[in-house]
């Protein structure tokens, strides 16, 4: 693969020299027009040690206009990084539309690490790289423009350049390997990166194999390669339509989802008497108090998803859940409306925001599923939008468990009928006057269509890692005690018993 990188292309200083100031002009009114579109431009520099990135990366911020540019250095994960799934630190790099983010290395140089150091396997490589192509195809589906740069030099060229870098005092604190480690390091890299590209080169975003022995050669071939790629997004008379990610598992027919659904299987008459009430709740808080504490202590992160028709009460679970909970060890998450800086993002990018570190418990009032409720009905996402989320959300959510996290997902379900005696509570009474909008009696209109989402929702988002907890809330107490009692068993279920001494 890498014998096209190794032909030896030169450019001289007069022809580089003539060429630079037009290319300067043409990317700076590319990135002008850039600014006024809902695409993203996300550019990754990766190769052997010695090609230059810091130059090239140097470079491009020169002939570019900084004020839309984001430079980001990949350096071993930092303790709050590692406490978190390993995509968590990109996600807080993403650049926002319209602007251009410069990734060094990115999500592959901890794969290509580990497999040189030979802390990953062939088969942990492969599961690495195909969670990559799943992530990158997303950022792309999302209107995302990814331009990868794979930098290559020559052994023999890369033995100059390593001795030449020593000489350089902003670079005393590289350390150059020893003859033959050096030697298996760039073939092992070398072989890495062929993999690498491999898997992960596609049309939605390919790999640019740049020569990068001569300097200008290579400077003028990424600019020249990037303003091309920008040009072509902005061409396109709307943004480009990947195929639609399916789920993993079907759903029913229109027709059967609006008839009956899972929810219809929920028996609502459950009821607790009050003294019975109080007494699971002080238990279920006490039970929870302690499994908290012990999540703390042995470093578990938690993350409840709270949704749910409106007045179905979420609000009134959420209180007494955290009323058994020390202050100190959680944050409820009010989701409402994505606001200017978050529509300026993929739609996950808020909640990757507040993933929470080890130890810690993050509640949401609301949540991702948004995505396929409420954007799904009111018309808010495209249907290939809202389709492709249910594949987006599954793989989201594995991540946090495949990191530790203990997710747990209710959706709490009253009858259309509780629903309407509660919302005229909420008028009369004053206190809660607050709680009831137009908005409220305006979605009540479209039952049926969100009841046929919720159906859907479930079928599809329902795994194995992540199942969703269907809540019978139309007795308020009964709703309350099984949230709060289906925690303590699924933190229980998970964490060690402390010890006896």
């Amino acid at each position: 693969m890498f014998e096209a990188a190794e032909l030896g292309r030169s450019l001289s200083k007069e022809a580089y020299g003539a060429a630079v100031p037009e290319l300067r002009a043409e990317l700076l009114e590319a990135q002008r027009r850039l600014r006024d579109t809902d695409t993203a431009v996300i550019v990754i520099v990766e190769g052997v040690d010695g090609v230059g990135r810091g130059e090239v990366v140097n470079r491009l911020n020169a002939w570019l206009d900084t004020r839309g540019v984001e430079t980001h250095a990949f350096w071993e994960a930092t303790s709050d990084q590692q406490a978190r799934p390993r995509l968590w630190r990109y996600w807080q790099a993403m650049p926002a539309r319209g602007s251009i983010g410069i990734f060094f290395g990115a999500w592959y140089s901890e794969p290509i690490r580990r497999h040189i150091r030979d802390e990953w396997d062939e088969a942990r490589l492969h599961e690495s790289l195909s969670r990559i192509r799943d992530f990158e195809n997303m950022l792309v589906a999302d209107g995302a423009l990814i331009v990868k740069f794979w930098f290559h030099l020559t052994r023999d060229e890369q033995k100059i350049r390593l001795k030449q870098r020593l000489k350089d005092p902003a670079s005393r604190w590289y350390r150059l390997p020893k003859g033959k480690e050096q030697a298996t390091q760039y073939r092992r890299l070398v072989e890495t990166g062929e993999r690498v590209i491999r898997e992960t080169d596609s049309g939605l975003a390919p790999w640019y194999l740049i020569e990068a022995t001569d300097r200008r050669y290579r400077d003028l071939t990424v600019g020249r390669t990037l303003l091309d790629a920008i040009r072509e997004r902005l061409e396109l008379a709307a943004a480009p339509s990947p195929p639609v990610t399916a789920s993993h598992a079907p759903s029913l027919p229109p027709e059967d989802s609006a008839r009956i659904t899972v929810l219809d299987h929920l028996d609502l008459t459950q009821t607790l008497d009050k003294s019975v009430y109080k007494e699971r709740l002080s238990r279920a808080q006490a039970r929870l108090r302690d499994l908290a504490w012990r999540a703390k202590d042995q470093g578990v992160a938690t993350v409840l998803v709270f949704e749910g028709w409106d007045a179905a009460g979420k609000g009134g679970a959420i209180r007494r859940l955290t009323a058994g909970i020390d202050a100190r060890l959680y944050r409820v998450v009010a989701v409402a409306a994505p606001t200017d800086e978050e529509r300026a993002h993929h739609y996950l990018w808020r909640f990757w925001r507040h993933v929470p570190p080890r130890g810690r418990m993050m509640v949401f009032d609301r949540s991702w599923y948004g995505r396929v409720l409420v954007e799904r009905v009111e018309g808010f996402a495209a249907e290939d939008c809202w389709r492709r989320a249910y594949h987006e959300i599954n793989d989201f959510e594995e991540q946090l468990t495949e990191h530790g996290i203990v997710l747990v997902k209710f959706w709490l379900h009253v009858s259309e009928e509780e629903q309407l005696a509660r919302f005229k509570e909420r008028e009369e009474v004053a206190y809660k006057q607050h709680k009831i909008t137009d908005e409220d009696w305006r979605n009540r209109q479209q039952w049926e269509a969100y009841k046929a989402a919720v159906n859907e929702m479930v079928i599809r988002t329902s795994t194995e890692f992540a199942p969703w907890t269907l809540v019978a809330a139309n007795d308020k107490r009964f709703g309350r005690v099984t949230v709060l009692e289906t925690v303590c068993r699924r933190l229980e279920a998970v964490l060690r018993q402390p010890s006896s001494e």
